[in-house]
């Protein structure tokens, strides 16, 4: 039986073998950086397509043109640069599964709300991309995000509804040293107009929402494939009765409104906690019901960007938050309590506390433990 092109080499076959399992934004990165480095070594790509080639889905990686460009490219480069690149994939897809999808599927275990974009960038786009960026002698990486780098501060955009620093500040301090944002000083709008008058076909291209690796897909129907559902009963935290069921707690997040299982019920009701232990997912009737409310918390894994380390600045909880004026008491373990006067809605375990001072983006902490009125909220751990 005839060996195909990349089972001949058991590296280069290892190496496809973990690119088909990968989901498809992984497939997608590793395409790009096949096509970055063969560029790098001006193999020249247009010309090492196959001439019997064609877009017939005939293959797993036919199924995305950039993924089945790549692979064409891989299967006519030569022999050790092959090798090499096989390699490389192979620790990327490693190191993208142990930092961030490991971790991802962790979280929704034990019943909170992760931010993988933010391990993303910490360990994946600022991290191991700068290096490889480096090592082919790069002096710096531009990236698209909403951000400003100035006297070495990690500042807001000047577009603030497109600011991303949010994302950005969990990234350790020396990883900004060769990082340009050259869309930070602009608004979406004028960078639109910029893309349009150079004819570029994004100029109108839709914004990208949801996680990285998740995209536009149901997030339902994705997480399904990693974490077995497990249905149980939806309980009201005031009256502690059962009042529906939820298709799995993972599939549910601390302030949810919408889709919770109870569309029968025409007043307004939130997600406002979970126990792992019984499965129980609690709800609170109400927009301002207690239940949803706290004004402390404590953040670990803490992250400065600055040099700075007030007692008062501001935090966002959330990505789409306003800033709340906070005070932080500096703990051991590298820990923060955060105490928030002006009490706020849903905060989450398992989601980015940022902290800014004024523009500055300071770093952030990881929300571990939520009180309200000196009490642990019960519900919620």
């Amino acid at each position: 039986m005839k060996k195909r092109w990349y089972d001949i080499d058991p590296t280069v076959s290892r190496a496809v073998a973990e690119m088909e399992k990968a989901e498809e934004y992984i497939q997608v990165r590793c395409a790009d950086f096949i096509i970055d480095r063969l560029k790098d070594i001006d193999f020249n790509i247009e010309m090492s397509l196959d001439d019997q080639y064609n877009y017939i889905m005939r293959r797993w990686y036919d199924k995305n043109i950039k993924v089945s460009h790549a692979m064409e490219y891989l299967k006519n480069c030569p022999t050790d640069i092959r090798k090499q690149l096989a390699l490389e994939i192979i620790d990327f897809i490693k190191e993208y599964w142990d930092y961030v999808f490991t971790y991802f599927l962790e979280e929704l275990k034990k019943g909170r709300t992760p931010n993988p974009d933010m391990l993303c960038n910490k360990y994946i786009k600022f991290d191991l991309f700068i290096k490889e960026a480096k090592r082919l002698g790069a002096d710096y990486v531009a990236t698209g995000h909403y951000a400003r780098i100035e006297n070495g501060k990690l500042l807001r955009s000047v577009d603030l509804n497109k600011d991303q620093t949010y994302f950005l500040a969990d990234v350790k301090k020396e990883c900004f040293k060769n990082v340009l944002f050259p869309v930070g000083n602009y608004t979406k709008p004028e960078i639109r107009k910029i893309a349009e008058e150079n004819n570029l076909n994004v100029a109108h291209k839709k914004d990208s929402t949801g996680i990285c690796f998740i995209g536009e897909r149901n997030y339902q129907k994705f997480v399904e494939n990693y974490l077995k559902p497990n249905p149980g009963d939806i309980v009201d935290v005031e009256t502690k009765k059962v009042i529906g069921r939820h298709t799995g707690l993972m599939n549910y997040t601390i302030g949810q409104r919408r889709n919770v299982g109870l569309s029968g019920n025409e007043q307004r009701h939130y997600v406002c906690g979970k126990d792992v232990k019984n499965n129980i997912l609690y709800v609170a009737f109400g927009e301002d019901n207690k239940y949803l409310l706290s004004d402390e918390c404590i953040i670990d894994n803490v992250n400065f960007i600055s040099n700075e380390r007030p007692t008062f600045c501001t935090a966002k909880f959330r990505y789409r938050d306003v800033d709340h004026a906070v005070s932080l008491e500096y703990l051991e373990n590298n820990k923060i309590r955060v105490k928030y006067p002006d009490k706020v809605k849903a905060v989450t375990p398992g989601q980015a506390c940022v902290l800014y001072l004024g523009e500055e983006c300071l770093g952030c902490g990881f929300i571990d433990t939520v009180k309200n009125n000196d009490e642990f909220l019960w519900y919620l751990h």
